[in-house]
């Protein structure tokens, strides 16, 4: 592909809906960089446990907001997240911080901390980068040029999960999820909703190859288009 304009593309939805494994696949086949901006807030979130920080102060989450650096690498083919040069990619999918990072993510402060990393990313990618999470097309990237919200059923992202999370109970994690979103859709600092102009697309019916397929052509029409 001849180089072109650097394209931002901001896709967000609820957890379960094929979202990192889009993001990463679209972002390698076109030769993006990739931000998992949920790994950001994991990682301030495992910090924030290893340093005994209250999760249930929302003052003594503020008031360290500034304190970890955080590092993401953004190649699709091999992601990277490192909290003060610690390596955390496996930590922060653990039990610990997957129950806690809803309570840190909803702190305006952890937010306005992270956002602005994740902007002076996006600024900085040289093609363009694909950046997944909740609040991209609405907060944090409101004039990239391509939103998409992806969207399933709670059965099929229930389903998803426990396939990923490997013989967890399918009931309990549909209403896990069930109860992040209604954490997520409800707070007030920039809560999971989606972008007037974000291009809808459910995939409970849809394989992940054809997710895949059907954003990349997204991605191209907005390119040529340009």
């Amino acid at each position: 592909m001849e180089s072109a304009t650097p394209v931002i593309v901001a896709i967000d939805g609820p957890s379960g809906t094929g979202k990192s494994s889009t993001s990463k696949a679209v972002a390698a086949q076109l030769g993006l960089s990739y931000l998992d901006t949920g790994a950001q807030y994991r990682a301030i979130t495992w910090w924030m446990v290893n340093n005994g920080i209250d999760i249930d102060d929302p003052s003594a989450i503020a008031a360290v907001a500034g304190k970890p650096e955080i590092v993401s690498g953004t190649d699709p083919k091999g992601p990277t997240i490192t909290v003060d040069g610690v390596d955390v990619a496996g930590p922060i999918r653990e039990q610990d911080v997957t129950s806690k990072v809803s309570a840190v993510s909803a702190v305006p402060e952890v937010r306005a901390r992270i956002t602005e990393l994740q902007r002076t990313i996006a600024a900085s990618a040289v093609t363009g980068i694909v950046v997944e999470g909740r609040d991209i097309g609405t907060t944090v990237l409101p004039d990239a040029h391509l939103k998409i919200f992806l969207t399933a059923s709670p059965e099929a992202r229930a389903a998803r999960r426990s396939g990923e999370l490997k013989g967890a109970d399918v009931h309990a994690t549909r209403e896990a999820l069930i109860k992040r979103d209604a954490a997520d859709s409800s707070r007030k600092a920039s809560p999971l909703a989606k972008a007037d102009d974000a291009v809808e697309v459910d995939t409970t019916d849809l394989t992940l190859q054809q997710v895949i397929e059907c954003v990349v052509t997204l991605v191209e029409e907005k390119r040529a288009g340009k």
